[in-house]
């Protein structure tokens, strides 16, 4: 019996692949994945991995995120330093609880976007924080 797909149940069934290298992205970065197996849907081409491609494909998509929270946490702490502001003061900017910018910071917490938004809007106009204090 045919393997069928979980995305479109097509009748086609699922078609195995191995060996195969697939490339992962997230903000703005990428990494590939090399010599993952599994199953491709011949009517729709979803991928179903294997569960030890499967594994491999999470964990590299989990260090892409672990790698921009560390370079977003670098960059709030950079702007909140250039405009002299303590993480108390850049929370309460933010309206955020006062160890907000603690977390974000040590990239415990993302922040929201209208957070790091607003930062780099900052960042390039620094005159506008007298605006909002």
């Amino acid at each position: 019996m045919a393997r069928k797909c979980a995305n479109c149940a097509s009748s086609k069934g699922m078609v195995r692949f191995k060996d195969e290298t697939f490339t992962v992205k997230h903000a703005g970065m990428t990494t590939t994945v090399k010599g993952l197996s599994g199953w491709r849907c011949g009517a729709c081409d979803e991928i179903e991995f294997d569960a030890e491609s499967a594994r491999r494909y999470a964990a590299a998509g989990d260090e892409l995120v672990l790698r921009a929270r560390e370079r977003q946490s670098k960059e709030i702490r950079r702007i909140r330093r250039k405009l002299g502001l303590s993480q108390v003061a850049a929370a309460r900017l933010t309206g955020g609880g006062h160890n907000a910018f603690s977390r974000y910071e040590r990239g415990e917490v993302a922040p929201l976007p209208a957070v790091v938004n607003l930062f780099r809007l900052l960042d390039k106009h620094p005159e506008l924080l007298k605006d909002l204090v």
